[in-house]
């Protein structure tokens, strides 16, 4: 596949590279990079042809806005499109200590998690200066959800504020034409699901449910999305991990070490992927691509080289007869569709 391909996403009209660059290593998750390296990781994704670039306040207390804004802020405005996310602010570490978690870099504060109208826009507010860049396309709720709340209680006091309070400023700011398109970023598709009941929005960022290892989502939210032409941008391609890396010792699955039944199927997709002399990262790149709702895979890099191999996965050839045989051995659903 052309990785300079372009998709629209969902019925907003904005265009995307169908490969993105995700900015959620930049926050230093498991280990601190060095700016300059930081920096030129964003520099080669947008060199490469990259104009999707998506960021968060959360992603290191501000340190990949901050460095993304720092590469995009000197490029020409209509040459990329800019996605970030409301539902925390930042605040210094005045009140109570410093707490990064789960980061073990990134910037010196606190991260207060906030879906009121006056919270939304202090966000947005906070991720244009830190950006250095004055508008924004595609604005993202993020983590609303039960599995970063907690329980289902509090997610579901979170839901009411985020629909009473961050959805109308969003829908208020494009209606108005100062973002293109607005969306939820959650990696649980019955989530999705509420969300695309209760509002209209353009896009879903969704991590880690629709890959090469699960494909939860194609039973309903992947059809309702296609119905209502909402886009899908999907991070989490790779499921954390295990399938850049392979099931090898400490391979990860969801943040954490994968379980034997994972690295067990993972073993097997490699090995029909190596019949095939496909590497298993190009194939995970690819594969959710086949579905009309996925507009662009955003992968995150901490590298230049990181940058250029995704580049690289995603141009390499794949065959039909790949797909086929994942089908037959039912290691993917006989009824995902699979790129051309």
């Amino acid at each position: 596949m052309d990785p300079r391909a372009r998709r629209k996403l969902g019925k907003s009209g904005v265009d995307v590279t169908i490969i993105g660059f995700g900015g959620g290593p930049l926050g230093e998750l498991n280990a601190k990079i060095d700016h300059d390296v930081a920096v030129g990781t964003v520099e080669a994704a947008y060199d490469g042809g990259m104009t999707l670039f998506d960021t968060s306040p959360f992603y290191g207390h501000g340190k990949s806005e901050h460095v993304v804004g720092s590469v995009l802020n000197r490029k020409p405005r209509g040459s990329f499109v800019l996605s970030t996310k409301v539902g925390r602010y930042l605040v210094p570490p005045i009140e109570k200590p410093l707490d990064r978690t789960p980061y073990v870099g990134g910037l010196d504060f606190n991260h207060v998690f906030d879906y009121t109208r006056e919270g939304t826009l202090r966000s947005i507010d906070q991720s244009m200066a830190r950006l250095g860049i004055s508008s924004i396309d595609c604005l993202t709720i993020h983590d609303v959800d039960v599995w970063t709340h907690g329980t289902r209680e509090i997610y579901e006091e979170k839901f009411k504020e985020t629909m009473d309070g961050a959805y109308r400023v969003l829908d208020d700011l494009r209606s108005q034409g100062v973002v293109r398109a607005i969306g939820v970023g959650i990696n649980e598709v019955d989530i999705c699901m509420e969300f695309a009941a209760a509002g209209d929005f353009d896009f879903f960022l969704l991590a880690g449910r629709y890959t090469l290892l699960e494909q939860g989502a194609l039973s309903d939210f992947l059809p309702l999305c296609e119905e209502r032409e909402i886009g899908i941008m999907l991070g989490g391609p790779y499921n954390s991990g295990i399938l850049a890396t392979g099931a090898v010792e400490g391979a990860r699955y969801n943040y954490a070490p994968a379980p034997a039944d994972i690295r067990e199927k993972v073993q097997r997709i490699e090995a029909v992927c190596a019949r095939h002399d496909v590497p298993l990262a190009a194939a995970a790149l690819q594969f959710p691509l086949g579905h009309p709702s996925v507009a662009s895979m955003i992968p995150g890099a901490v590298s230049r080289d990181q940058v250029e191999r995704n580049m690289k996965l995603m141009a390499h050839k794949i065959p039909q007869d790949l797909w086929a045989e994942l089908k037959q051995e039912r290691l993917i659903l006989c009824e995902s569709p699979t790129p051309d």
